[in-house]
């Protein structure tokens, strides 16, 4: 029995069955490129789904995390520590917020940001208002609350009753929006960019007709910049395609590299809602998690990599581009920066083996569509090599 065979079954005897796994036993990484068991090597297009925006093992990332680990590793948030401090001052210089939280996960990022939402309408004597309103096919995290927030029944289904609170319009309809505003509701949650639904970019004019929406109506607007934060459209967050600022935004993913971070960041007036006991988070913003936070956040900025990513991207679009032209069975080419989406007219699962078994980690989103969030240290190189691949498995697709 081979090893990856024998690591497969043990995992069927010991995981919970929560995954359709690929049959890989992935056991080393560095920059874009990770290797199995067997030693064969593969560019990784997945990134850990957005998440290792420096590529596999950063040798800042992982210098950051020996050094903070014999020097203090976790304390709990009732004492200061330096590298949180650090990382909230890093974040709010460079964004629209004024005050950060931290926590483990987009997931728990978006819990806080519906939480804050909530009990600051509260505080502003309108305890009716508690409703969000949300995207079709949007997605927010899955414990109970993020997935009755997410726009997608095949998520919620089984898990029924819902948490009560959430409604659902079509991603760019302002209509759509203005018409779901009630008296209860407390504010407007939205993606920049919708990843896990398929890849879609919003129409020019969306966020600030958002804007416009909750600034009349008295509403609290929240980006998820879980998957788009961090330099993943092109630019740091995503609501600077079009300057407008949210009064909430939730980070993860790209923030830690691969280390389980959240972030909640907030104006002023939005975060003074939340007093001591109102919120917290065990593990969330340790010493060691924040130095290495910290880290990629410099590193990004150190070795011009949003800058090298906005090149990247522009090439790999164009590419993507010409395989749209030359294959019908491409229906369109979606996205922003270098998260990237190539709809098809089929459905895209067998592409996933056929590029794995080429060497290519990609995945799939709403069935049809191949999502690309590769580390944004790509090269046009690997690019060529994906399309080039790409483009003999489309010929009989």
């Amino acid at each position: 029995m081979s090893e990856i065979t024998k690591t497969m079954e043990a995992a069927g005897k010991v995981l919970a069955d929560t995954y359709f796994r690929q049959p890989v036993v992935l056991v080393k990484g560095s920059g874009m490129r990770v290797w199995d068991d067997t030693g064969k090597e593969y560019l990784d297009f997945v990134a850990g789904v957005a998440v290792c925006i420096l590529g596999h093992s950063h040798p800042a990332v992982a210098d950051a995390l020996a050094r903070q680990a014999r020097e203090l590793v976790h304390v709990s948030n009732l004492y200061y520590t330096e590298p949180q401090v650090r990382l909230a001052e890093w974040l709010t210089a460079r964004s629209f917020a004024e005050k950060v939280f931290f926590c483990n996960s987009g997931a728990e990022a978006n819990e806080a940001a519906i939480k804050l939402a909530r009990i600051y309408q509260k505080k502003k004597g309108r305890p009716e208002r508690y409703r969000i309103i949300t995207a079709e096919k949007s997605f927010h995290g899955r414990t109970l609350t993020t997935l009755s927030a997410t726009g997608q029944e095949k998520i919620q289904k089984g898990f029924e009753p819902l948490v009560q609170g959430f409604d659902h319009a079509p991603y760019n309809d302002l209509a759509a929006v203005e018409k779901a505003v009630t008296p209860e509701t407390a504010g407007i949650m939205m993606e920049p960019v919708q990843g896990e639904g398929g890849v879609v970019a919003p129409d020019s004019g969306y966020l600030a007709g958002l804007r416009k929406i909750c600034d009349r109506q008295g509403l609290l607007l929240i980006y998820d910049e879980v998957q788009t934060g961090m330099g993943r459209t092109g630019k740091l967050f995503g609501y600077e395609h079009e300057n407008v600022a949210p009064d909430i935004m939730t980070l993860a993913k790209g923030l830690g590299n691969g280390l389980p971070v959240g972030a909640m960041l907030a104006t002023s007036e939005a975060a003074a809602a939340f007093t001591p006991g109102t919120h917290a988070s065990t593990f969330g913003g340790t010493p060691l998690i924040c130095a290495a936070a910290l880290a990629v956040c410099e590193t990004l900025e150190k070795e011009g990599v949003l800058e090298k990513a906005r090149e990247v991207s522009a090439h790999f679009i164009a590419r993507l581009s010409e395989l749209a032209a030359r294959h019908k069975v491409v229906a369109e080419v979606r996205g922003r920066g270098l998260l990237l989406g190539l709809a098809l007219k089929k459905e895209a699962g067998p592409l996933v083996g056929a590029l794995r078994e080429r060497g290519f980690l990609v995945n799939a989103v709403q069935g049809d569509v191949l999502r690309f969030v590769p580390p944004l240290v790509v090269t046009k190189k690997d690019v060529d090599a994906l399309c080039g691949v790409l483009d003999e498995l489309l010929k009989d697709f």
